[in-house]
């Protein structure tokens, strides 16, 4: 009997300190923690500056050699508008060296050095092709420079919101502290109520399986928080480790009107502009093949010499003797391609047929941006409005937590009411996080596809401030 009396007594005070949630905490480090944990030199990276790193991204600098590639291409076609000179020398010396013995004639020797340069100079003056392949040429330099704008904008977009990624990634692991935080109270609340002898061990399991979900809920968190510092690092091309300001906040404000950014986003599109250049390419094309059965009229002058020292095929050989000659020859002179089977004409069909192509890709590239244009904009009001309705939903959970947990102490509430109301909490403060994660999402998205820039100002059509509590620019964030 006092065996049965005394092992409970000696066990309690140990179960309870193998079993208290914060000496646990306190003496055990995270494994997720030493994963990630980082040694480098830290530089800040400021929202601001994302703009000016991307210039650092290796697809960026890839679209700029194409850029520059395109210019040269530009320039090489131009310069068919000059002369062309061509200079040729058959020996520079060449020695010549050699016996011819016939059995009807004397033997006759060659022993000679000789050189014959020649010089030739070509001017087209009529070209039917060159004209078209000089607007190919620019039209091409055109669009790769749009490209390269195209993708810095992209980049510059998809590095933004690996930033805001990065962000709400650190307040959600704040969030969790907070529940794990909230459990670990439950816990010891629950572990003290019975205790007292006015608890059950159900309600013990009940906490402990709460704290076990948000213990494995921060350290996912954690992970995912890591996993989006790879990702903007990636993008930033930074080659050491970093931080950022982690206080979430609205980055901004947008107060043009739908019709206005729907006309801005479609006349200022460099992919619109680029498909309009691409039918303009398919066109002179079209008319390259129509003109390559029309004649070319060029000019050219050649002037050929030839030195020599010594003799050839003489029956002795004066090693001093030397001669020299020259000839200069101009002309006007015409080339003319009449007759190809008729590949030039099918050729023209297929590059007018590529052109009216263009024409419906423009279409449905303009119905598509504008149907993005309206959906980020829509999307934008919409995260307005639950970033004002998650606020009123954290400060209304709030209370409800405080309150069940004034009601389990006085014994009228059980614990799994206050669980309930401490999930409600962080899914409220979840949502918060998710409201302005999304709205800053949106801002970029619209500044991307309109062209327009956000206000850091948040006012009227007058520019006068707006009061109202209730309006997305007075919330407490």
């Amino acid at each position: 009997m006092l065996r049965k009396f005394i092992n409970p007594i000696l066990f309690l005070p140990l179960a309870l300190l193998i079993t208290n949630p914060k000496a646990l905490l306190s003496e055990q480090k995270n494994p997720i923690d030493e994963i990630i944990e980082e040694t480098e030199n830290r530089i800040f990276i400021d929202f601001k500056e994302i703009e000016a790193i991307i210039s650092n991204n290796e697809e960026l600098k890839s679209l700029k050699e194409l850029e520059n590639s395109s210019n040269f291409n530009l320039s090489s076609k131009i310069s068919q508008k000059y002369p062309s000179i061509d200079l040729q020398a058959i020996g520079l010396p060449q020695y010549t060296a050699g016996k011819n013995y016939n059995s009807n004639s004397l033997t006759t020797k060659t022993s000679q050095f000789s050189a014959n340069p020649s010089i030739t100079i070509r001017w087209d003056l009529i070209d039917p092709l060159r004209g078209y392949e000089i607007k190919i040429a620019k039209d091409n330099y055109k669009i790769a420079q749009n490209n390269f704008e195209i993708k810095r904008r992209d980049l510059i977009k998809d590095a933004r919101a690996r930033y805001h990624s990065y962000q709400k990634s650190f307040q959600d692991i704040e969030n969790k502290k907070i529940a794990l935080d909230l459990s670990i109270k439950s816990l010891e609340n629950a572990q003290s109520k019975l205790e007292a002898g006015i608890g059950t061990k159900f309600e013990i399991l009940e906490a402990e399986a709460q704290l076990s979900r948000d213990k494995q809920s921060l350290n996912e968190k954690k992970i995912e928080h890591e996993i989006n510092k790879i990702s903007l690092k990636e993008i930033l091309n930074i080659k050491g480790d970093f931080i950022i300001n982690n206080e979430q906040k609205l980055m901004g404000f947008w107060k043009h009107k739908l019709n206005k950014n729907l006309i801005t986003g479609l006349e200022k599109n460099l992919s619109l502009e680029n498909l309009n250049l691409q039918k303009k390419i398919r066109n002179n094309q079209a008319n390259t093949f129509l003109n390559a059965q029309k004649p070319t009229l060029y000019i050219s002058n050649t002037f050929s010499s030839a030195f020599t020292k010594g003799e050839a095929s003489t029956l002795s050989i004066d090693p001093g003797e030397s001669a020299s000659s020259y000839t200069n020859t101009i002309g006007l002179n015409l080339s003319w391609n009449i007759f190809d089977g008729g590949q030039n004409k099918n050729s023209y069909k297929a590059s007018k047929a590529q052109e009216k192509s263009e024409v419906f890709s423009y279409n449905n590239l303009k119905n598509l941006l504008q149907a993005n244009i309206r959906k980020a904009y829509l999307n934008l009001k919409l995260n307005e409005e639950k970033i004002l309705s998650s606020v009123k939903e954290v400060s209304s959970t709030k209370e409800s937590l405080r309150l069940a947990r004034l009601r389990y102490d006085v014994g009228i509430s059980t614990m799994k009411d206050v669980l309930v109301r401490q999930k409600e909490l962080s899914d409220a403060k979840s949502n918060q996080i998710n409201a302005i994660y999304n709205y800053n999402l949106n801002l970029d998205e619209l500044e991307r596809l309109t062209f327009l820039e956000m206000s850091k100002n948040c006012s009227d059509n007058k520019n006068n401030k707006i009061k109202d509590k209730e309006s997305i620019c007075n919330i407490p964030i």
